[in-house]
């Protein structure tokens, strides 16, 4: 098949699955269940993983992946990503990555950057809601908090209508608690840096109860708060998820899939940090 001779140009093809990476994802996968009907066998979870990535890095509609690529149909790859997605298997690599991370002490917890982007939504469906900037079309929100560095801690999806300040909560409480070095694990930063969507006196007195300090803009007052010192690299993160052409625009009516999608493309972020950054490990 085509997928093997591509396997070496994985530089050149972002949705072939590298060894290193699969090693990863491989241990995480659900075992399938027994076929109950005589049929073509089952194509392989690496050949439809890079279906998904496929359709993820193009944009490309699930019914027109080129066979000749060994991906499977597109539908065999979208119930693939909805059954890995209901089994938690993104989660689990993000959690397996950051701790890579944490061992290597790579992890910037001395302050965290919220912030969030809207996309517009082809179709109505759960957590879609009228845009901000036209009432008559549906759109949705990426919220992604990430470390001092923008490596991305949690991400989550909403309805575009949705303000920004009533997912700063949340989003923290999404952050999962990471392991990798002797002692507790670890999921709260010092800081949380937002900008002026975030200003609101009882979020901060909330934020302060979980023992983080809040420094957020307030409205009101001229540009120049000092904050985009720091902010940047939550906007160089979003810069990136956008970058995969299927979360610029959500298609799917489907809330899970979409955000299957987002957690998918949060791991492929968080992944070339793991090689840059724990090479001794």
């Amino acid at each position: 098949m085509l997928v093997a001779l591509f396997v070496g140009k994985r530089n050149c093809r972002p949705w072939i699955v590298s060894d290193e990476l699969w090693s990863l994802i491989e241990p995480l996968l659900p075992v399938p269940g027994p076929k109950l009907v005589a049929g073509r066998p089952r194509v392989p979870d690496r050949q439809a993983l890079c279906g998904i990535l496929f359709v993820l890095h193009t944009g490309i509609q699930w019914e027109y992946p080129p066979q000749e690529l060994g991906f499977g149909s597109g539908m065999t790859c979208w119930r693939r990503l909805a059954a890995w997605n209901e089994a938690g298997v993104w989660d689990r690599l993000h959690v397996v990555l950051l701790q890579k991370l944490r061992a290597a002490k790579q992890l910037d917890w001395s302050r965290a950057v919220i912030d969030s982007t809207h996309v517009r939504a082809a179709r109505r469906g759960p957590r879609s809601g009228p845009s901000p900037v036209d009432r008559a079309r549906p759109g949705s929100k990426h919220h992604v908090l990430v470390d001092g560095q923008g490596i991305p801690l949690a991400v989550s999806l909403t309805g575009g209508n949705r303000s920004d300040v009533r997912q700063l909560l949340p989003l923290l409480a999404k952050v999962p608690s990471v392991a990798g070095l002797v002692g507790r694990r670890r999921r709260r930063p010092d800081v949380v840096l937002g900008d002026r969507g975030y200003d609101h006196d009882k979020y901060r007195r909330l934020v302060w109860a979980l023992g983080i300090k809040p420094v957020i803009a307030r409205r009101g007052t001229p540009h120049g708060s000092g904050l985009g010192v720091h902010r940047w690299v939550v906007e160089r993160t979003i810069a990136w998820l956008h970058g995969f052409q299927r979360l610029r625009v959500r298609w799917e009516r489907r809330d899970d899939i979409h955000e299957a999608f987002l957690s998918l493309a949060t791991c492929l972020i968080t992944h070339p940090h793991v090689q840059r950054l724990c090479q001794d490990l």
